[in-house]
């Protein structure tokens, strides 16, 4: 049984920094990556990353998102700085045997922007 445990979401001001994490029991995927869905959107890809360490990041996050991989502790991390508020979503941790296509999930975080 696979299960994702996310953690770190909350609420921040416009301009701050929150630092997501989900550790991944069982198996270990070849790709780990972070989804997100704002009320009323689809959800959609924020960052992705190999084992090997190849990333994948949305337009809307480059530069200020950086995913990050360990592999020792079947982790993965979602640093998130200079947050807007068109950030604000449910934050998903997924884990995928062929890139872009999850097989599983996490329960999902809210994070929050706003002052």
């Amino acid at each position: 049984q696979v299960q994702l445990v996310e953690s770190g979401g909350g609420l921040v001001q416009p301009g701050g920094s929150l630092r997501l994490s989900c550790a991944a029991s069982g198996v270990i995927f070849s790709t780990m990556g972070w989804y997100r869905q704002a009320p009323g959107k689809q959800r959609e890809l924020v960052a992705d990353i190999t084992r090997g360490g190849s990333t994948n990041y949305a337009d809307s996050v480059k530069g200020r998102f950086t995913i990050s991989r360990d592999n020792a502790k079947n982790t993965v991390y979602l640093q998130m700085n200079s947050l807007k508020p068109e950030d604000t979503a449910v934050y998903y941790c997924s884990v995928a045997w062929m890139r872009g296509r999850p097989d599983y999930w996490g329960q999902g975080t809210q994070v929050t922007v706003s002052s």
